[in-house]
């Protein structure tokens, strides 16, 4: 018997544009190949819904795995990204920089940034909310959502301390943990290795 799963999938690669607020970025070219790749594909087959954050990068990606599906698509403010707006875009070695300090103290916030432990909690109880809702079904859940808080969900779930070396390697990522027990079953692997 399938004892049921939860996918947290990260959106792949986004149109990085620095006159644009993170939060609206879209999924590149590459980003919506790897996205729709994902479509039909056997870990869809228990699945009972597919939930993401209402940031558009997230959404498409959503969107494009489902494709041809009749599951169910909700999205949930909750699941977005850690709030980086008192920055905006950070130029590649500034962003690293700064995401380098927040995780290393999570309890403080970084040049403005959400702190990461607020970010955890939000997206811990985002997570059990989905679980506990009845549109959630009661099969597979997949999650779609980013890597900085999928991160911090990791850490929670494996009750361990939140450390930037248990990061995605890249975005496009994903995990999986129990639906019961919240076990992580394993950490981060590319999207290409979902079957």
């Amino acid at each position: 018997m399938h004892a049921p799963r939860i996918y947290y999938l990260t959106h792949p690669q986004v149109e990085i544009d620095p006159d644009v607020p993170v939060p609206s970025w879209v999924l590149s070219d590459e980003g919506r190949r790897r996205a729709a790749t994902l479509a039909g594909r056997r870990f869809l087959d228990h699945a009972s819904s597919v939930w993401s954050s209402t940031e558009p990068k997230a959404v498409q990606t959503a969107k494009l795995l489902l494709a041809g599906s009749p599951l169910p698509r909700l999205e949930v403010e909750a699941l977005g990204e850690n709030d980086r707006s008192a920055t905006g875009f950070l130029p590649p070695p500034e962003f690293e920089e700064v995401v380098d300090e927040f995780f290393k103290r999570p309890g403080k916030s970084v040049r403005g940034w959400e702190k990461a432990k607020h970010a955890q909690r939000r997206v811990v109880a985002a997570i059990t909310d989905i679980l506990a809702d009845p549109r959630a079904g009661t099969g597979d859940v997949v999650v779609v959502g980013h890597g900085g808080v999928g991160t911090l969900l990791m850490t929670a779930l494996l009750d361990v301390t939140i450390d930037r070396a248990l990061d995605q390697p890249q975005q496009g990522c994903y995990f999986v943990f129990d639906r019961e027990t919240l076990r992580v079953r394993n950490t981060w692997r590319p999207l290409e290795r979902l079957r």
